[in-house]
């Protein structure tokens, strides 16, 4: 029998070499089974002692020293030591194994608990006051301590508030038929002759869209477009014809993909100046023109007719209109960078989220921001317009954990119109709808939100809250996140969170999946473990497409391009080994594809480009070119993409001659340009 002193309290073990060991919870009541083989400390144990004997006695006494002694058989152990009273005060209530399991979090009690069934005795029951204090931290990461609630953590999946959603007809439409005798869904092929012979009475105008929206791309790769840089973002135009690409090089590319299966080479522009990367870039409404930005105030502003040359229009955000603000372009140097821009429907503005906390809106025409809103208190990740047919409502998604609603029309008081509050961790991304009602974001809380302009935070609410309460100031780039420390915020307002992909490492970026080719059926999202994760809005897993597997040594190691020491902060096993982090992704809106942008390459140096389209599991292709097509970024056929590293490390002398030939080829490009 376990026992324990009435006036005593439930105590915190002292730090150990078992800190790894985590506590059950309500959340689970499985109870992992030990193999001793595993642990070479498991020889201490003696699985004959039982639990008999087995007690845990607390003396509380004023004013002196309380000894908590651990008994097993024979042996004693001093757990810990605290200051108490010196009148004791004796009393004993029963407690189950699985209690002292909780509460002790010792590895090797768990495991003498555990192979003596201390999973029949279920959880702690309902009305126990004792919450076991679990925090994490240390000098290591520099992170808050904050204690673990035994409620539960994560909204469930499927999501109540996501079915009603899938069934109102806004995100796609639900099946309505099903095969009765052998309980599946209709395949494409049972669609198409149902369509065609007319058999769908009940809903014939749903039949169309059923099968597109279920064409979910795979993870087999059509082609692979290798860059020598990391590529940041890669974005299909909205009617499909058109697709961008921005590297670490300072370049952006663009293609013709008026056919979706066939890309043509289109045009390269240039950042001057640049510093870091290209961070963001957007495509005007008509297609006609290209802004792209980098962590200097100036956006570039480049026509994508490929007859049209010279160097881009160069548009300073640092220039509110007064002449006392207003100063020259010298050498692209600047006090605030940018991190996001979108353009607005009608293309006359463009929208940019800064590092100095701020949202800026540039007009085109007069040359000079006409609004500056220093709305955040930290950096400003990503900004969008809220609907593409008015440039009043914007959203803006920063550092400090908010999600803020501009009204440009009533921002008298420079205040917000409301507030989206429910992450613990910065934002990476925005995306809207575009019907002027819902709102997508990604934390690197590791999640991803589903928001309703209708229930946002008003502001008189949310000025009462202060944020930096709900954070642990988590590092992203260089930690990795542990879903036992994250504790839910208690001013979630979003309908829906999904949960699965990473966002580690950089700004990983979701989407809506488009109306088209999708019926507006799923959101989706880039992922640092390498694939695209595609989402039910119900928060299940519609499908993955597994990038990293696509394109796994799809090109040779270059020795010079081999600079993961200078991106790799964390530990030093495995640099050079072959990563791939989706960053962004762009389905096609009318046609079952989607490309990938990536880092990918050894030691995740390099980038890729990658298309994936619905191929109903097939492993490869009768047409030419067969899949898994590899190209430079030209779409030009190379052979060295298909040397194996092997080889190309043998051969040092010519892979130095192909690369200087490449960097002439690249500096006549950009003279061209």
């Amino acid at each position: 029998m376990n026992v324990y002193d009435a006036g005593g309290e439930w105590l915190d073990e002292e730090d150990d070499d078992d800190m790894d060991f985590e506590p059950t919870t309500d959340d689970s009541e499985d109870v992992e089974y030990f193999d001793p083989s595993e642990d070479p400390e498991a020889e201490f144990q003696d699985a004959e002692d039982g639990l008999s004997g087995f007690e845990i006695e607390f003396s509380m006494h004023e004013g002196g020293n309380e000894s908590i002694t651990h008994e097993r058989g024979n042996e004693a152990e001093v757990l810990e030591t605290q200051t108490q009273p010196a009148h004791a005060t004796m009393g004993r209530i029963q407690v189950s194994p699985t209690q002292m399991m909780q509460l002790l979090g010792n590895a090797g009690l768990r495991r003498l608990f555990t192979n003596h069934g201390a999973s029949e005795f279920g959880t702690l029951n309902a009305d126990d006051d004792g919450e076991i204090e679990d925090g994490y931290g240390g000098p290591s990461t520099g992170r808050k301590r904050r204690s673990k609630g035994v409620k539960q953590k994560f909204p469930p999946i499927p999501s109540e508030e996501g079915r009603k959603l899938m069934d109102s007809g806004t995100f796609g439409r639900n099946e309505y038929y099903e095969d009765i005798l052998r309980k599946r869904k209709n395949r494409l092929s049972r669609r198409l002759m149902s369509r065609e012979l007319g058999t769908n009475v009940d809903h014939p105008l749903s039949t169309n869209r059923l099968m597109f929206q279920g064409l979910i791309p795979s993870s087999k790769a059509d082609t692979i477009i290798h860059y020598n840089s990391r590529c940041y973002s890669g974005q299909f135009s909205d009617d499909g014809n058109f697709f961008f690409s921005c590297a670490q090089d300072f370049k952006v590319r663009m293609y013709d993909t008026s056919n979706p299966y066939k890309w043509k080479y289109y045009k390269t522009v240039v950042y001057p100046f640049g510093q870091w990367t290209i961070t963001d870039a957007s495509l005007s409404p008509d297609n006609r023109f290209l802004a792209y930005s980098s962590i200097r105030s100036i956006v570039c502003l480049a026509p994508t007719d490929p007859t049209e040359i010279g160097d881009p229009l160069l548009l300073d955000f640092s220039d509110i209109g007064d002449r006392s603000s207003r100063r020259r372009f010298n050498g692209g140097h600047s006090h605030f960078g940018i991190w996001s821009i979108r353009f607005s429907g009608d293309g006359r503005e463009i929208v940019a989220g800064t590092t100095d906390h701020s949202v800026y809106v540039y007009d085109i025409e007069s040359r000079h921001s006409v609004l500056r809103i220093p709305g955040h208190h930290n950096d400003v990740n990503a900004v969008c317009f809220g609907d593409a047919s008015s440039p009043h409502i914007l959203y803006s998604g920063s550092d400090d954990t908010l999600i803020k609603v501009w009204d440009r029309r009533s921002m008298g008081d420079s205040r917000e119109a409301g507030v989206f509050m429910g992450h613990t961790e910065g934002l990476t991304y925005v995306d809207s709808k575009g019907d002027g009602r819902y709102v997508l974001s990604n934390g690197k809380d590791q999640m991803m939100k589903l928001w309703d302009l209708r229930k946002m935070m008003p502001t008189e609410n949310a000025s009462k809250i202060d944020p930096n309460c709900y954070t642990t100031g988590f590092d992203y780039r260089f930690m990795a996140y542990s879903e036992t420390e994250y504790q839910p915020h208690p001013h979630d307002c979003s309908l829906v969170t999904f949960r699965g992909h990473r966002v580690l490492k950089t700004l990983i970026r979701c989407h809506f999946s488009p109306s088209g080719s999708t019926n507006s059926r799923y959101v989706y999202s880039g992922s640092e473990d390498g694939s695209v994760y595609i989402y039910n809005m119900d928060a299940t897993l519609a499908g993955k497409i597994n990038v990293r597997d696509a394109t796994h040594e799809s090109r040779p190691r270059d020795p010079e391009l081999d600079n993961s020491s200078h991106f790799e902060m964390g530990d030093r096993r495995g640099r050079g080994d072959w990563k791939t982090c989706v960053r962004d992704a762009s389905w096609h809106p009318n046609a079952p594809v989607i490309a990938a942008t990536s880092w990918n390459g050894w030691g995740m140096s390099t980038g890729t480009c990658t298309t994936h389209s619905w191929n109903d599991g097939a492993e490869d292709d009768e047409a030419e070119p067969k899949m898994g097509l590899r190209v430079d970024e030209r779409l030009e056929h190379d052979d060295d993409l298909y040397m194996s590293s092997r080889s190309r490390y043998n051969r040092p002398s010519q892979f130095r001659t192909r690369l200087r030939n490449q960097r002439a080829a690249a500096a006549t490009e950009n003279d061209e340009d």
